[in-house]
């Protein structure tokens, strides 16, 4: 049996570097690349992170360095619409960004290789047969592909398969749900993409949202980042943030003018959960999502509430 080290008191040193870049023909540019691993242990697991709308490799520090630091190898790219980037709105590649965003992950999976490579002491102690992916908003719709989710154009019918067998687990932060009529004519005009159906994301995944997620982009209220948990088939688990917006407490970090909710509380609580979650999906033989998800409320006020189906 393979477990991963369990001491949440005692993580791991990490080494982390920053960037790694790997040419893509026909990307138009190099992709930018940090990766954060463990400076010991073996048989590594991999999560893949997609970042949300503008931001880079370089944000959520508190999620990925946590993950890092108990185990995992965690990659991330920099996507198209990073504002590091500063691509202008006429680039001829936006309309496909989204596409490239999951071809960017694609990518990533196909030269492990190289991203091992890039890390001093990492050759030979990473487990390519344990891969998960995980991302925030925009990042949340990208992974959701390469678990089975996919777009639906203007007459409703699915679009390319984009789903990867390589990917065992995902978890979906404040992903975002159904299009159509729950989008507002702004984001209907300008974000056409944002129509998945969840019907064939059929790999396990842990989708975590804030109960008080209100977006600009919805006519629906927060209950619209639940739409990857309802709407998919098991085995699934929704993770419910009480009191949360879309910053999740601050799990990109909390001095960005983004995170307009910070809670380290609630950080810590993310960073517990899916790092048992992504243990456990990662080794059957491992039960740390089945501890915390029987562990009682601590407190009359709790921060969460936990499902599966």
């Amino acid at each position: 049996m393979r477990h991963l080290d369990k001491r949440a008191d005692s993580p791991a040193p990490v080494v982390s570097v920053a960037p790694l870049t790997l040419p893509v023909p026909g990307r138009g540019d190099d992709l930018q690349v940090k990766v954060s691993a463990p400076a010991t242990g073996h048989r590594l697991p991999v999560v893949l992170f997609s970042h949300g709308y503008g931001w880079s490799m370089n944000a959520y520090a508190p999620l990925v360095d946590h993950w890092a630091a108990r185990g995992f190898v965690v990659v991330q790219p920099t996507h198209l619409d990073s504002r590091t980037l500063n691509i202008p709105p006429e680039d001829p590649r936006h309309p496909e960004i989204w596409r490239i965003r999951v071809a960017d992950l694609t990518h990533l999976l196909d030269h492990l290789d190289l991203v091992e490579n890039a890390v001093p002491g990492l050759v030979g102690r990473v487990d390519r047969d344990r891969v998960a992916v995980a991302g925030h908003s925009w990042g949340g719709q990208t992974v959701s592909m390469l678990l089975g989710a996919r777009v639906l154009d203007a007459a409703g019918v699915p679009g390319e398969d984009l789903s990867d067998p390589r990917v065992t687990a995902g978890v979906l932060l404040a992903t975002t749900g159904t299009g159509g009529a729950d989008l507002t004519p702004f984001a209907a005009e300008h974000f056409p993409f944002m129509n998945p159906t969840f019907a064939g994301m059929s790999t396990p995944a842990l989708v975590v949202a804030g109960d008080r997620d209100q977006s600009a982009l919805s006519v629906r209220g927060p209950d619209w980042f639940t739409d990857p948990y309802h709407l998919s088939p098991g085995p699934k688990s929704l993770l419910t943030l009480f009191g949360a917006e879309h910053g999740l407490g601050g799990i990109a970090g909390p001095l960005l003018a983004e995170t307009t909710d910070e809670n380290p509380a609630r950080v810590a609580l993310v960073q517990r959960l899916t790092t048992a979650y992504l243990r456990s999906a990662l080794d059957p033989a491992d039960d740390s999502w089945a501890t915390v998800s029987a562990e009682p409320p601590t407190s009359p006020n709790p921060l969460h509430h936990l499902e599966s189906k």
